[in-house]
Order: structure tokens, then sequence, then C-alpha cells
């Protein structure tokens, strides 16, 4: 069911334009929503690699991934705000992903930097986050990682900005290629 006040993994994803066969990164995967949707949309020929700093909730996404039946998740134990945190190799995903992860950041750079590195030439970075405080759900205010601030960051991380999509009614969705 869709909650308005989300974005929803399954509608942003086909967003995305994700062919069968591309490897995926979902950096800071958390509860695993948009890992599964990213497993459907790369097929069996293709690969997703779910990282995130808990491994509790990477336990669940391979839970899932096996009562589903799929066999195209790699769970990574990794912090995306640190370089290698990932420790995927360079060059070797067709796309990353950062879904509400950038603003909990310390070193949103760090994560930046971290995925242009792992993405392969012209690969492409798809960015989800909070566009506004949404009453009890979402960061603070303070903690919001706005719009411009993303698209400036990105650019100085090498990034070219390519566009955006409607990613929920309290998200905004970035799009950019690897420069």
């Amino acid at each position: 069911m869709y909650v308005e006040s989300f974005a929803h993994p399954g509608r942003n994803v086909v967003m995305l334009e994700i062919q069968p066969g591309h490897v995926v990164a979902d950096f800071g995967a958390g509860s695993g929503e948009y890992t599964l949707a990213l497993s459907s949309a790369v097929g069996s020929e293709g690969q997703v690699y779910a990282i995130d700093v808990q491994p509790d909730l990477l336990i669940r996404i391979k839970n899932e991934a096996r009562r589903r039946g799929l066999k195209n998740i790699d769970i990574i134990v990794g912090d995306v705000g640190r370089a290698h945190g990932t420790k995927l190799r360079s060059h070797s995903v067709d796309l990353v992903l950062m879904s509400n992860v950038l603003f909990q950041l310390e070193y949103k750079e760090a994560a930046w930097n971290e995925a242009h590195r792992t993405l392969l030439s012209k690969g492409r970075l798809a960015v989800i986050d909070w566009s506004e405080h949404g009453g009890r759900i979402g960061p603070s205010r303070e903690h919001l990682y706005r719009r411009p601030e993303a698209v400036r960051d990105a650019e100085r991380s090498h990034f070219h900005y390519t566009g955006e999509f409607p990613a929920g009614a309290h998200h905004y969705g970035l799009m950019f290629e690897a420069a």
C-alpha cells in the first residue's frame, strides 16, 4: 500500500530506467524495500548490493530475499560515508541509489566520492531524500539535506546533474551521471 508520506520504492525504481543485467548498489539499504524492488528491475542476470552499517537490517533483507527466491542480492556490512566503506570494486556498478541516507551522514562528501568511485564511466546516481519535515516522520528541519545542497555537493564530487523525478510527498528525486 502506498503511503503518501514516504517515497514509493516500486514506482521510483521504475523511473530509474534500470535494465535487466545491470549492477546496482543500494547505499544505506535500511529496510530493504528499494533493494527488493531493484532486484526485480535488474532480473536474474543482474546484481544488487545492499550496503548498510546495521547488520540486523541486512539479515532481514537477506531473509526476505531468500523467502522470495531472489538470488541476485548480496548484502555488505559497510559504511557509505567512508572512503572504500562499501567494499565494492572501483568502476563496478551501473547505478548507485542513495535513498534517505545523505541527511543522516556526518561526512556527506565521502558518500558522494564513494558513489563516484564505484560507478562505471557514465554510471548513474539516483538520490532520494527528504524535501521537507514530515511532522512525526523524517528528519527535523535542521537535519534536512535540501535539494540545492545535494546538487551543489554532487557537482563538487564530479557528477553531472541530469534531471529529477517525483519521489514522494515529502521527498525529492535527483539523477546524476558520473563525469
